[in-house]
């Protein structure tokens, strides 16, 4: 019953996945006693291949007596291994290694008393499969290095591809949105430079926001540009994990403090704004910990669905604190156009402000949980699909943000004729109560 339950638990890990580039993993295996350890997720083509080596191979009961054809590795698709639990739950079969429905790598009976074992399998099915270790005997704890690659052959020259199928265009297409948010940086500074008298200090933040997300998608694109390659990031991980740090922080903050009206509405934040940014600061330090743990040690480690829930939970959190600046924002306006007898202004401030809130909500549920859903349902060979789609969201957000908020010279000499600030007065009277 033990080992069911835990095998219908790893149905949230085959879930939770991220679908990671398949480079080659170097991973640690210490007195464990797991009945099912997933490692990477992978998206074979019809040439594909998977090496596997594992090493100081040692296990609590070595008793000659023991069934080890219960304890090894397989190749198992999502949808099989479905049905591989549903063997279990009808008492077909007592191991997940049992299954017609698996592809065997190899099991502890063929190590004939040896410590290490070495192997390269070809999978010339197409399809998406994750390498998964099984352990059927009870009580038995292994520890053992394993090391993996899994990658694709393409061309007559047999180029090892080590990017899964359907995410191998991914550095072109993340170097292609780098060059895009280059020239919007130098488009920006032209802006700057133009209405340099009416530029406030928010408009250079909103500078820094997308220089550091051109240089993300630059350490991104070298990034899985060498995994493709060589099947190591060589340190561009490193730098990769810094700028999505900072892009991370600052992207959040500034949203915050556009929110507040800081810098073009008012020089100051006040307490509760102030306490914003130090609940989502902190919280994006976090979050970017989360996500360089998830990503550099896999779903094999014991404590990888905690990161990956924590990761989660305080996106969400952040997601939802920045609209709070916002919304504080419109009923401030909201209460000034009733009584500084500037309706016709403090209304298009509104209905910017307005504007604004709802354009971050479809931005965060998007970029969450539509491109999520994407992903999930997204054949394994489109899977970049999901990608473009998140960056072509962010790029949208950036464009409608940067338009909105761009310098702009106030004339205080513009006189609004009595007709129009009649008018506005009248709609800010007739108006219902915006929902937020």
């Amino acid at each position: 019953m033990g080992v069911s339950k835990s095998l219908v638990f790893c149905v949230l890990v085959f879930q939770l996945l991220s679908l990671s580039s398949a480079e080659i993993r170097f991973n640690e295996i210490r007195s464990d006693n797991r009945p099912i350890i997933p490692f990477d997720e992978f998206g074979f083509t019809h040439r594909g291949r998977l090496e596997l080596n594992v090493s100081k191979i040692s296990l609590s009961n070595s008793n000659p007596d023991l069934d080890f054809s219960k304890v090894g590795f397989f190749l198992c698709t999502r949808d099989s291994w479905l049905h591989v639990l549903q063997q279990l739950e009808d008492g077909e079969i007592t191991c997940a290694l049992q299954s017609d429905l698996i592809k065997h790598v190899f099991t502890f009976n063929n190590l004939n008393g040896k410590s290490e074992y070495n192997t390269i399998y070809s999978e010339n099915d197409a399809d998406q499969y994750t390498l998964v270790f099984a352990n059927c005997l009870q009580q038995l704890k292994v520890s053992m290095d394993v090391r993996s690659a899994m990658y694709n052959l393409e061309g007559r020259s047999n180029n090892r591809d080590y990017l899964s199928a359907g995410k191998t265009i991914l550095p072109r297409i993340y170097f292609l949105f780098s060059l895009i948010y280059f020239t919007l940086a130098g488009l920006w500074i032209h802006v700057l430079y133009r209405k340099r008298l009416t530029v406030f200090r928010i408009h250079f933040f909103m500078l820094a926001v997308v220089v550091l997300k051109a240089v993300n998608l630059l350490c991104e694109a070298e990034d899985k540009s060498y995994i493709k390659r060589t099947g190591s990031a060589h340190g561009w991980d490193v730098l990769f994990y810094m700028f999505s740090f900072l892009k991370g922080i600052t992207l959040f903050t500034l949203i915050v403090l556009i929110g507040t009206g800081w810098s073009f509405l008012k020089p100051y934040l006040q307490d509760k704004e102030k306490k914003v940014l130090m609940i989502v600061i902190p919280l994006q330090v976090v979050a970017n910990i989360a996500q360089v743990v998830i990503d550099e040690t896999g779903p094999y480690g014991q404590d990888w669905i905690t990161w990956k829930q924590v990761f989660l939970l305080v996106d969400v959190v952040c997601c939802c604190a920045v609209l709070f600046p916002i919304v504080w924002s419109i009923k401030n306006l909201r209460e000034a156009a009733r009584t500084d007898g500037k309706a016709a202004v403090n209304l298009m401030k509104l209905t910017l402000f307005r504007q604004y809130y709802i354009v971050v909500i479809c931005y965060i549920y998007f970029t969450r949980v539509v491109v999520y859903a994407l992903e999930t349902i997204t054949s394994y060979k489109y899977l970049w699909t999901s990608v473009v789609a998140g960056e072509l969201a962010t790029l949208a957000f950036y464009v409608f943000t940067g338009y909105k908020f761009k310098p702009e010279a106030h004339n205080p000499y513009f006189v609004i004729d009595d007709e129009e600030e009649e008018a506005a007065a009248e709609a800010l009277k007739l108006e219902e109560e915006f929902e937020l």
